[in-house]
């Protein structure tokens, strides 16, 4: 795709992204019912809101390309399509239900099985500061972050000593066994964010460096927008093995979980996932 036509699509699904966070936050102040799909993931109207807006739009503006998103079945349409769009409406219900600011509304494409325009939008943000961040980037285009009314182009640290590395992880849980890794590596500091969106914009943004995501459960638009700013602002995502990220088989998820970081110790990080025998559960 030429790099004319992912600006303009970047431009386009910006706005999208800005309007289902407008959605959004018209139940965030509100007490909003819950349901559970499965023990331990919750979804409220708001997703299925955002989830409708989104697709609508979506197919608006690029009638018959494939979408999978998460509030919406799997038809299988998207095989075989050169072009996919993935959505999460809502990344980190959790914490949208705890009204902590820390979820996000994630639109990704994937041309030819890797992850080419990303969008990660903050409605709410903790310091109250309406829109949050919206992080954006293209192939060939670049990075950007967008906070408080300005917008800068956002690349990766430029670290090299494992030890130098800072970590991020989940806001409600940090698994002993990615602590393991952290200790083998020598890393120090954590910080902690909800969204696997917002994690990665901290890393395309250079204030960390790693993101250690050992589940089996992870679905594809989980990944794809954040991957797409993150590989734009140099990064890398891959599974835990260290293979690339499959967008085009009939399982719609990542089976052996998720590892993002700046790159230039991917391997090294790898390395230390095995020894000490880190698998997805």
């Amino acid at each position: 795709m030429q790099s004319s036509e992912l600006d303009r699509r970047l431009q386009i699904v910006r706005d999208i992204a800005r309007a289902a966070g407008d959605t959004v936050l018209q139940f965030y102040s509100a007490q909003v019912e819950v349901e559970w799909k499965a023990p331990g993931n919750p979804v409220t109207a708001a997703d299925h809101a955002a989830n409708a807006l989104i697709l609508e739009q979506l197919h608006r503006h690029f009638p018959g390309e494939a979408v999978l998103a998460e509030e919406t079945h799997d038809d299988m349409s998207r095989l075989g399509r050169e072009v996919v769009w993935f959505v999460d409406p809502l990344d980190g219900t959790k914490e949208f239900i705890k009204r902590n600011g820390e979820f996000s509304i994630m639109i990704g494409l994937v041309e030819s099985n890797k992850p080419v325009l990303g969008v990660v939008m903050q409605p709410a943000p903790p310091s109250g500061i309406k829109p949050g961040a919206l992080y954006t980037g293209a192939a060939g285009l670049g990075a950007w972050l967008s906070l408080g009314g300005s917008e800068r182009p956002i690349h990766v640290s430029d670290l090299a000593q494992p030890a130098q590395m800072r970590m991020i992880a989940s806001r409600s849980h940090f698994d002993e066994r990615v602590d393991q890794v952290r200790k083998r590596l020598g890393i120090h500091e954590i910080l902690r964010s909800g969204s696997v969106g917002l994690k990665c914009g901290v890393i395309a943004t250079g204030a960390c460096e790693l993101y250690i995501h050992p589940s089996s459960k992870v679905s594809l638009w989980d990944s794809c927008a954040p991957a797409a700013i993150l590989i734009a602002a140099g990064g890398i995502m891959t599974d835990l093995n260290g293979d690339a990220l499959n967008y085009t088989a009939v399982d719609s998820g990542h089976r052996q979980g998720l590892l993002a970081s700046h790159g230039r110790l991917h391997e090294q990080v790898i390395a230390a996932i095995h020894e000490v025998g880190l698998k997805t559960e």
